[in-house]
């Protein structure tokens, strides 16, 4: 699976399990080149995102949010995330 498959894949998580107003998802994986973790074949990838689902959360209940959406990508698809909420 290409790398941009999986930036659609967590979009679409991401959209519907939580509806942001703000997000972008970039591939990191070239940040990553020689690291142990790229050669599960999973990705790295940065999430910036703004959702009314984080209105009055904290920024560990807002990540929790994230993975719950992100569900089984996060053992098939990610083998790093960096979330930025904005």
């Amino acid at each position: 699976m290409t790398a941009e498959h999986r930036v659609e894949r967590i979009k679409t998580a991401l959209e519907k399990a939580l509806s942001p107003t703000q997000l972008v998802v970039e591939d990191e994986g070239h940040l990553h080149i020689g690291h142990a973790g790229a050669k599960t074949g999973k990705g790295h990838f940065h999430v910036s995102i703004y959702s009314n689902a984080f209105a009055d959360k904290n920024s560990l209940a807002c990540h929790r949010l994230i993975y719950a959406a992100l569900g089984d990508l996060m053992e098939t698809d990610i083998h790093a995330l960096r979330i930025t909420l904005l």
